[in-house]
């Protein structure tokens, strides 16, 4: 029997950002969305046969903006100062007008397959099916750099400095340090040859493949795996909040799931709550302190992203039991930190974890919000309460599972 860990905190509820909610008015619910990119607050979404939506209100409203554009096999976007670029089935599209309108920029690239787009400077690089192409001049015309890639499906292209990484299905990874007219393999302790996706979060360099993700220090020069809690290890998708790092995932043949590491890596934690069913996670943006998820199937789906990264992982290390912590500091003003630890896992069956439910009450019993409501492995986890909005008083916060029960006292003084 699956036993649930309820952790209360006893203070009108709040708890819709408390989970994915589909985005997708205008849209409809049944597109595979492979891209995102944005410029300013305008949020642009590459789809699967109906092309580029825009939503100028943080996903809650999508209008298609399609006027050119030809080929509405939308891989990847890319923006660069003002224009807007789409990779396609057929090359390489480009708006200067937020979408109200298309152009093809081709010459040098026709009829190729654009799979990943990313820009440097005022270069812009396409990573196709046969190799990496550069342009130089908004993609008026486009140049093959391949020298050094023993290995041409590209699927991914990242920049970090001077640095150029390109992900190749079967070849790995590749470096560029002189804007692609030299390539070199740099696989060292890369298990996986399959590279889907990159995300760049200071010197650090994660590149998601189809047995998880790989992180490197140095630039590739080496590689370790980080994939301590992840469930799913085809990685399609990552995106990069300071040391927060999202990966969206899928199953094998079908499904997915959404990642969390707050520690870069080290540890990993499922974040699906509020997404009915799984769909295969496509592509990840975070934008206006909201992260998006593109899936196969569903659409849009969006999440506060100061909700979502509000638990940390302290430990690993599996506790002998449940145990609930003074919150600190206390009395507070206005945020208290609550710590509490997991032991092993009810049920052999649940590789997700057991279901961790943090809500906030005031004293007459009334729901504030709901802070934490997904499955946790084994380990000790610490997460915030910000009660800023909140009057001074007494709380308090409680924590069942089975028949154990705890419940302690906290004082919050403006």
């Amino acid at each position: 029997m699956k036993i649930f860990l309820v952790i209360t905190l006893l203070l009108v509820a709040v708890s819709s950002n408390a989970q994915w909610v589909q985005m997708s008015n205008g849209m409809g619910t049944d597109k595979g969305v492979y891209s995102f990119a944005t410029i300013g607050n305008n949020i642009f979404a590459g789809t699967w046969s109906t092309g580029v939506f825009l939503s100028t209100n943080n996903g809650t409203n999508w209008t298609p903006v399609n006027n050119g554009l030809t080929n509405q096999n939308v891989n990847t976007l890319v923006a660069s100062g003002g224009n807007l670029f789409a990779g396609t089935y057929e090359g390489v599209y480009i708006s200067t007008n937020n979408g109200t309108s298309w152009s093809i920029v081709n010459n040098g690239l026709s009829n190729i397959i654009v799979r990943s787009l990313c820009v440097s400077g005022t270069n812009v690089f396409a990573g196709t099916g046969v190799g990496v192409y550069l342009s130089t001049n908004n993609g008026s015309s486009w140049t093959s750099v391949n020298n050094g890639l023993t290995a041409l499906n590209m699927r991914a292209i990242a920049v970090s400095g001077i640095n150029i990484f390109a992900g190749t299905v079967g070849g790995g990874v590749f470096l560029s340090t002189n804007n692609g007219s030299n390539w070199t393999a740099i696989n060292n302790g890369l298990t996986s040859q399959y590279i889907y996706s990159f995300a760049v979060s200071g010197g650090n360099i994660f590149a998601g493949s189809n047995s998880g993700v790989f992180l490197s220090t140095n630039n590739g020069i080496n590689w370790a795996e980080v994939n301590n809690g992840l469930t799913n290890l085809f990685i399609n998708s990552l995106a990069v909040s300071g040391t927060n790092i999202f990966a969206g995932t899928q199953n094998v043949p079908s499904g997915g799931s959404i990642f969390l590491s707050t520690n870069n890596g080290i540890n990993w934690i499922q974040k699906n709550q509020g997404i009915n069913v799984t769909p295969i996670i496509l592509s990840l943006l975070i934008s206006n302190n909201y992260i998006y998820a593109g899936t196969g199937g569903t659409s849009v789906y969006r999440r506060s992203l100061s909700e979502i990264i509000g638990i940390q992982n302290i430990s690993t290390e599996i506790p002998p039991a449940y145990s609930l912590s003074q919150n600190y500091p206390n009395p507070f003003n206005p945020t208290t930190t609550i710590k509490f630890t997991i032991p092993k896992v009810s049920s052999p069956h649940d590789l997700g974890g057991d279901l961790v439910l943090l809500k906030v009450f005031d004293v007459s019993g009334r729901e504030v919000e709901t802070l934490i409501n997904e499955q946790l492995q084994p380990g000790t986890y610490s997460t915030q309460w910000n009660a800023s909005a909140y009057s001074s008083g007494v709380y308090f916060y409680k924590i069942e599972s089975g028949d154990f029960s705890e419940t302690k006292r906290m004082l919050l003084i403006k």
